[in-house]
């Protein structure tokens, strides 16, 4: 016998529930004196009246019957109906079918909505073998604030931080060791982006690593004169990503996500000058200590040194 762990009777004691009220107990007082409630003591009555070896004993949760599953021509069907671009509804209409079923069927077939019919460009992954052989570049803009939100206070009275303006995250990452250098400053202009562009390649010659290429997307202050010149006198050239194709930008990309999940997000800031603060030796961390699934497990600036041959 398999009794649910929460259950306060057993057979036995169901049926000795019943055979109190019928011997002229009240069921108020024989439920009371199981432990159980009035509607659980009329239930187990009600199935010891109705005889039969198995009275006491649970029943089984499972369903009389099962919906016939739907032939696998009808199925084909609707597949073939999808592909040619046919909502939900209309597969409907034309079949004489329930919605709820062709619904099911199209998600089991993965076909619940029509962009999965269009195919999926293919992933492009590439990466550098020496470290300074292209370095990204890219700009995160971040709303400024004096105050914390309501999303972290629970308080919508507190107001808001009106017009306080916007920081904006300049991002090097090195394509090949994914070594990273951030700041934070007052804008995204042309005179901004060059002069991080050179403090990002200063930081860059000290740790050894000579840059070759520099990659960007389509911004007006990547396609300044200002930022070509300081590419020129560098010696490196300038790689611009696709129009509308940010993944080919994937590792400033994604160490943006990165960087906004574990610094910008990862909890409430008392004022958006706290939160620039904290960009350093969050990315100081990133670079020395956290491990970096992409290049192996390898922190960056261990996978610097191994492709520089520092480590022996």
């Amino acid at each position: 016998m398999n009794v649910h762990k929460n259950a306060r009777l057993t057979p036995s004691g169901r049926a000795l529930l019943a055979e109190r009220i019928e011997s002229g107990w009240p069921a108020r007082l024989a439920a009371e004196a199981a432990g159980v409630s009035v509607r659980t003591a009329r239930k187990w009555l009600g199935r010891h009246r109705l005889g039969g070896e198995r009275r006491h004993h649970d029943r089984s949760s499972a369903p009389r019957r099962c919906p016939r599953r739907t032939e696998p021509d009808r199925v084909a069907e609707i597949e073939a109906l999808r592909r040619r671009r046919m909502t939900g509804p209309q597969i409907t209409r034309a079949l004489g079918m329930a919605r709820s079923t062709v619904g099911l069927i199209l998600r089991r077939l993965g076909l619940g909505r029509l962009s999965l019919l269009e195919p999926k460009p293919p992933l492009i992954r590439y990466e550098r073998d020496r470290p300074g052989e292209m370095i990204h570049l890219d700009i995160k803009k971040l709303g400024r604030f004096e105050r914390m939100g309501h999303r972290a206070t629970g308080d919508r009275q507190a107001g808001r931080s009106r017009k306080a303006g916007w920081d904006f995250l300049h991002v090097c990452v090195d394509d090949a060791s994914r070594l990273a250098y951030t700041e934070i400053l007052t804008s995204e202009r042309k005179e901004d982006t060059t002069a991080f562009l050179q403090r990002a390649l200063d930081w860059l010659a000290n740790h050894g690593v000579a840059v070759e290429r520099v990659m960007t997307d389509n911004g007006s202050a990547y396609r300044s004169r200002l930022f070509a010149a300081a590419l020129q006198r560098a010696g490196a050239r300038h790689v611009r990503t696709r129009p509308y194709t940010p993944r080919t930008n994937g590792k400033a990309e994604r160490f943006i996500q990165t960087s906004l999940r574990e610094w910008a997000y990862a909890k409430p800031y008392a004022s958006s000058q706290e939160r620039a603060s904290a960009i350093k030796p969050w990315t100081d961390n990133y670079n020395l200590n956290r491990p970096h699934s992409g290049i192996k497990g390898l922190t960056p600036w261990s996978r610097v040194n191994n492709l520089l041959g520092n480590d022996t």
